[in-house]
């Protein structure tokens, strides 16, 4: 599709000019102008719909920019190549400029679900936390009336585009923070997710950060543990990197999840179009930026995992483990032990768990990220979606902060499951463990 190009002065205003949403909005087929009236402040505003054409742009922004590892270049391109596209998503990639200096980069999309158009993050099912790309020194040049106006105006501009009219803005997974930048998203009006993510600080050394995470009698009986597993074979860690051993790796991770996700009565994203090819794509494309261990036991793969590595932080996205004695005895604790150790020797600062309030979470986390949603509408069938939103999205918060409520749900779901019936998948584990896919 070809690109849209458009120049605005944007006011540092609270409102009352004008209703963007409503107003009749410009044709996206030409060059479209919007003036408003800032003295000495000019932002150029270019909107993009193919990933590739700023790809030169993005990457060296990318670097500079605070962000996060679900905003970069080989992240997103490798969503919309391998799932947006089948979909249907309109990529809507909005540039903003001062002076010819990239201030910004928001990675959003259009996506017709349920007969409604809505407006969101690109790639924001797969993506834990969704946020733009900010230059370092952006949060001193908007504050929250002006970033209101901004973006005000860019929804206004996105729909001068017949085929990027939305009925409805559904922003989910925002953290508070960008690097060391509040988000400006959080000057919307917002609801708090119904999960949290976890992550933990690294020390230099993987014994010492042990024994601070785990007591004695902990250590001792972990350690009892291993000796068990190793009666079974060598236990031997493995970080493949060729593209065959990747794949069938990964084959295996994504096969166990969707087996443990079937009992417990949660329909596998894994099984959707396109994700598998994804997760592939990303480990075999950015090897720099993703990667694929797992733990054999012999010659038997005991468990699998799938990581990003980005700044400093491993982000510990996908796990699952084979059950039997290698449940009973721990592998996927000995895999777990491995990632952090093996975080530390690359000298990383932190263990991001990410998305999902799992409790083995709080054996290792030391920090909670807070993330918000935001759904607002923009047309008459826009409202009734925002209202079916906002009820899903109380009723799993008040469901998962009551224990009661929440197990009875975990087994009403596992019943369902069991009469659904499981899959049929290649592999052959009997019980899996990692992320809670049913938060993403």
């Amino acid at each position: 599709m070809t690109n849209i190009a458009f120049e605005s002065r944007i006011a540092a205003r609270t409102g009352g000019e004008r209703e963007p949403y409503e107003r009749d909005a410009p044709h996206a087929d030409r060059e479209t102008r919007a003036t408003g009236h800032a003295p000495g402040f000019d932002l150029e505003l270019a909107i993009h719909h193919d990933l590739e054409s700023v790809a030169e742009e993005w990457r060296p922004f990318e670097a500079r920019a605070d962000c996060t590892v679900f905003q970069t270049y080989d992240w997103l391109c490798a969503w919309q190549r391998e799932i947006g596209t089948r979909r249907g998503a309109i990529p809507l990639i909005v540039i903003g400029r001062e002076h010819g200096d990239i201030l910004f980069i928001l990675p959003l999309m259009i996506e017709r679900r349920a007969l409604v158009r809505r407006l969101s993050w690109l790639g924001s099912d797969l993506s834990d936390y969704n946020a733009p790309l900010l230059a370092k020194d952006f949060s001193h040049r908007f504050g929250s009336e002006r970033f209101l106006a901004l973006w005000q105006d860019i929804c206004w501009l996105i729909r001068g585009s017949a085929a990027c009219r939305f009925d409805v803005v559904d922003l989910k997974k925002m953290p508070q923070t960008i690097g060391p930048q509040r988000n400006p998203f959080l000057a919307l009006k917002l609801v708090v997710a119904p999960f949290g993510a976890h992550a933990t600080e690294l020390g230099k050394n993987w014994d010492a950060f042990y024994a601070s995470k785990r007591s004695a009698s902990t250590r001792q009986r972990e350690r009892n543990k291993l000796k068990k597993l190793a009666e079974h074979g060598e236990i031997c860690f493995v970080t493949p990197t060729q593209p065959e051993e990747i794949e069938r790796t990964l084959d295996w991770l994504l096969d166990q999840k969707t087996e443990s996700l079937a009992r417990m009565g949660i329909a596998s994203i894994f099984e959707r179009p396109g994700i598998r090819q994804f997760y592939l794509d990303v480990a075999k494309r950015a090897p720099r930026l993703a990667e694929v261990n797992r733990l054999d036991i012999g010659s038997t793969i005991a468990t699998a995992s799938f990581g990003l590595i980005f700044r400093g932080s491993y982000h510990y996205l996908v796990a699952s483990y084979r059950g039997g004695d290698f449940a009973k005895y721990g592998a996927g604790n000995v895999h777990l032990h491995h990632l952090l150790r093996r975080a530390i020797d690359l000298g990383l600062d932190h263990f991001d768990f990410t998305i999902g309030d799992e409790p083995y979470k709080k054996n290792w986390c030391d920090s909670e990220q807070i993330l918000y949603e935001h759904a607002s509408a923009v047309t008459l069938r826009g409202r009734l979606a925002v209202a079916i939103i906002g009820a899903m999205s109380r009723a799993k918060r008040i469901i998962k902060r009551e224990p009661v409520l929440w197990n009875a749900f975990v087994k009403l779901r596992a019943l369902a499951g069991s009469v659904r019936g499981r899959p049929r998948i290649r592999a052959t584990g009997e019980d899996s463990a990692g992320p809670a896919a049913e938060d993403r």
